[in-house]
């Protein structure tokens, strides 16, 4: 079964669409209530941890072969010294406890079962140097140090995870950027266009499929470093 966090909307909602009539798939959302397809959904917090154990008791019967594919997150653009504490350590909370939440909840699981894919979302601007974005940057940044430490734990069991660091997507936050900072942005990329759904799609199909490749970062950027 696959679990995707953060999947009434952007990439996650697309992953979920892609998926649910082919494969037992359950999403979660937390603000944006799914407008389709609402009984595969599961409204929760991925902040909170017994709301996830919760889910856990819930659907025990059902965690079979899982595939979890972290897409929940949140974004605060503000520089530093301007930026609110508590609106900063929220963005560290869901983007990165929330994905150490999930991920934790569902390890015993795949480590009795001997299989489990772990799938992260982590973001270009990690290593991109980027203004405004300290808290975004640093949540996703660590998931890398959190990855590659669960990697060498669960290896031999089968169980892989992997970040995508993706760049810019026609999936994401871009469409609130205004046209002319688009093409600015879009001067960037050496690919010269931005990320399509189906690639996104492609690279988690990767992920899912290969046994041996484990705590990995896949940039996802079309060249833009």
């Amino acid at each position: 079964m696959i679990i995707i966090t953060g999947a009434s909307r952007g990439i996650g909602k697309f992953l979920f669409d892609s998926y649910h009539t082919e494969e037992k798939v359950i999403g979660t959302y937390l603000n944006s209530e799914p407008s389709e397809n609402a009984e595969k959904y599961i409204k929760l917090d991925v902040g909170d941890f017994e709301q996830i154990e919760k889910f856990m008791d819930e659907n025990s019967g059902d965690l079979n072969d899982i595939t979890l594919i972290n897409c929940a997150g949140i974004s605060y653009n503000s520089f530093a010294h301007k930026s609110d504490p508590a609106k900063w350590q929220k963005v560290i909370e869901t983007n990165l406890f929330g994905t150490y939440n999930f991920i934790r909840a569902l390890l015993p699981v795949m480590r009795q079962q001997k299989f489990g894919r772990i799938i992260n979302f982590s973001s270009v601007v990690a290593v991109k140097p980027t203004p405004g974005v300290s808290a975004y940057s640093a949540s996703k940044s660590a998931l890398w140090g959190l990855s590659k430490s669960i990697a060498i734990e669960n290896a031999a069991l089968n169980v892989t995870i992997n970040n995508v660091n993706l760049g810019y997507s026609e999936l994401g936050m871009i469409k609130t950027v205004p046209e002319e900072f688009k093409n600015q942005i879009l001067a960037q990329i050496p690919a010269g266009k931005l990320c399509e759904p189906v690639d996104i799609l492609n690279t988690v199909q990767f992920l899912r499929s290969t046994s041996y490749l484990t705590g990995s970062s896949i940039d996802l950027s079309g060249g833009l470093v």
